[in-house]
């Protein structure tokens, strides 16, 4: 599978397009532009995606339902093995048998009708179902009475109701005996009496099915008639999962004796085991395949992972490098700003040093400027004249340094030729002991 291309055709972030794979894995969808919309009609909560798309797949009501439902089985007589046993009082042969099916024929159907409308009314009007009894009160009843009357020989009775016996016989992928008792029915008592509570028949349900019993009275008794279609008592349905639904396989109507009940159950579990056989391998499948998309799914977002990294660092990069470059060209700016104040500093400062006096003046002291570069300057001053002056006649020089300071040969010593502060004052040539002829060097602050 292509993920990138599809996320790229689909237009998910990263946090969207791992919810995506998430949902993928646990719901078994492939096409993952489903897993896409169910996420989004979700708002992205992934939990109750989930849970939503398995209460669905499971027959069960979904998570904002309000009524509850038994989920849907399959009932095709054409695919079920039945197998019928008159009354022992013989009021199943002859017309007693003829009218008794048809008026079952026609209960069933008018119940089944009647149901069906009632709750396609209560949804019109969005009227909220609220059972008078509790399902699995009803059923853990019947057990107590069961034993209270037949003893506790019996297979092992499943303490749920007929919902959850079916959702847990198609997660554990076993068949499922449902046994319908109506204590007004002619075998009932011998049924139960004998062939249930019989070691063999006993051994053999426990090991090979999920058995649930309830009382054809009860409320929970009457749904799961109605889901199975049941004829006559005593009654058990076996159920198994075929092609991922919960469907009826065979049917045991009357009374059997534990060996015809052990034979004719096997024969349904012969003929129809290898739909669990083939279920078994489905979800072998779908585990190999599950285990080998995640090791994809990972791979992808470890691959994803590393993309948006690299992409990140080459952000980062760049990001680097325009800095370092909005810099050097602020620094360039600074420094040409610089230079030309400078310069211009250069230039007003030329106004700023005074006349040379003349040669014969008695009061001129002959300076003499060796430059960083050799160069020598001559210039003469007044003693009188200032030592700023004497500086802003180097600075203004082209080939003076930008930042210097002026010493004296010997002893050695530097000038103080600008004022500390703004009120300061700085000394003449004569306080500094400067007079006649002397030589002063140029020292280059920034070399």
């Amino acid at each position: 599978m292509d993920y990138p291309n599809e996320n790229g055709g689909l237009g998910l972030t990263s946090d969207q397009t791992e919810k995506v794979l998430q949902f993928q894995d646990l719901t078994g969808i492939e096409d993952i532009t489903i897993c896409r919309d169910v996420l989004q009609r979700h708002q992205w909560n992934l939990e109750v995606a989930v849970q939503e798309q398995l209460n669905i797949r499971e027959g069960r009501p979904s998570v904002y339902a309000t009524e509850s439902r038994p989920p849907a089985v399959v009932n095709d007589l054409l695919g079920q093995l039945i197998y019928f046993a008159p009354p022992t009082d013989g009021s199943g042969s002859g017309f007693k048998r003829y009218f008794r099916a048809i008026v079952g024929f026609m209960w069933n159907v008018c119940y089944s009708t009647l149901i069906t409308v009632l709750q396609l009314t209560r949804r019109l009007l969005g009227l909220e179902y609220r059972p008078r009894t509790d399902p699995l009160q009803e059923v853990m009843q019947f057990i107590q009475t069961y034993e209270e009357k037949y003893g506790c020989e019996h297979p092992v009775f499943y303490q749920g109701t007929f919902a959850q016996v079916l959702n847990d016989a198609k997660r554990e992928l076993r068949f499922l005996a449902v046994y319908l008792h109506d204590p007004d029915a002619v075998d009932a008592d011998p049924f139960c009496r004998r062939t249930l509570s019989n070691p063999e028949v006993v051994r053999y349900i426990n090991s090979n099915f999920l058995f649930w019993a309830c009382s054809a009275t009860s409320e929970e008794g009457k749904r799961s008639m109605t889901a199975v279609r049941c004829g006559y008592f005593p009654f058990m349905a076996l159920l198994v999962l075929k092609e991922n639904r919960m469907t009826i396989v065979g049917r045991l109507e009357g009374h059997s004796e534990p060996d015809l009940l052990l034979q004719r159950m096997r024969t349904i579990v012969n003929e129809f085991e290898v739909n669990l056989v083939q279920a078994r391998a489905d979800r072998f499948e779908q585990s190999i395949n599950r285990t080998l998309r995640q090791h994809q799914d990972a791979a992808f977002l470890e691959s994803l992972k590393a993309d948006q990294l690299k992409e990140q660092r080459k952000e980062e990069r760049k990001r680097a490098e325009e800095e370092a470059k909005r810099q050097i060209e602020q620094a360039a700016r600074e420094e040409e700003e610089r230079k030309h104040a400078l310069q211009k500093e250069k230039i007003d400062s030329v106004d700023k040093v005074p006349s040379e006096p003349d040669l014969s003046h008695p009061d001129a002291v002959h300076v003499v400027f060796k430059l960083p570069s050799g160069m020598r300057l001559e210039r003469r001053f007044l003693k009188s004249h200032s030592l700023e002056h004497v500086f802003y006649f180097v600075f203004c020089h082209p080939h003076s340094p930008d930042s210097f300071e002026i010493t004296t040969n010997f002893p050695k010593r530097v000038l103080n030729c600008r004022p500390a502060h703004q009120l300061g004052k700085v000394q003449t040539l004569e306080e500094a002991g400067l007079k006649n002829r002397e030589v002063l060097f140029i020292n280059d602050l920034d070399a």
